[in-house]
């Protein structure tokens, strides 16, 4: 599985998200690498298609993508069972990498 975690600087929701991730892949017993890609310019958002930070890519694709998103350089919110949150929760993230 190749795993991306898309983030820029000014956003630490992404650093909750990398543990996480990380959380859920040592419960499945997954090893596969996080590569961690950090978006610093508006044109870079646009030329990944960046939905905010923190985005996580299973494959290139983005698990968590809704209607609507938008594209730049901002925290991203994600739709958790409490609410909505800056980070996908740590049992959102293990049945994506299951």
């Amino acid at each position: 599985m190749e795993i991306t975690l898309q983030y820029f600087d000014d956003c630490p929701n992404w650093h909750v998200a990398d543990e996480r991730l990380r959380a859920a892949l040592d419960a499945a017993g997954r090893t596969d690498p996080i590569t961690y890609v950090r978006v610093e310019t508006d044109d870079e958002a646009r030329r990944l298609a960046f939905h905010g930070s923190p985005t996580i890519l299973i494959d290139g694709r983005d698990p968590f993508e809704t209607s609507g998103l938008t594209v730049g350089l901002a925290c991203r919110v994600y739709r958790t069972p409490t609410g909505l949150a800056g980070s996908p929760t740590y049992e959102q993230l293990a049945a994506v990498v299951t």
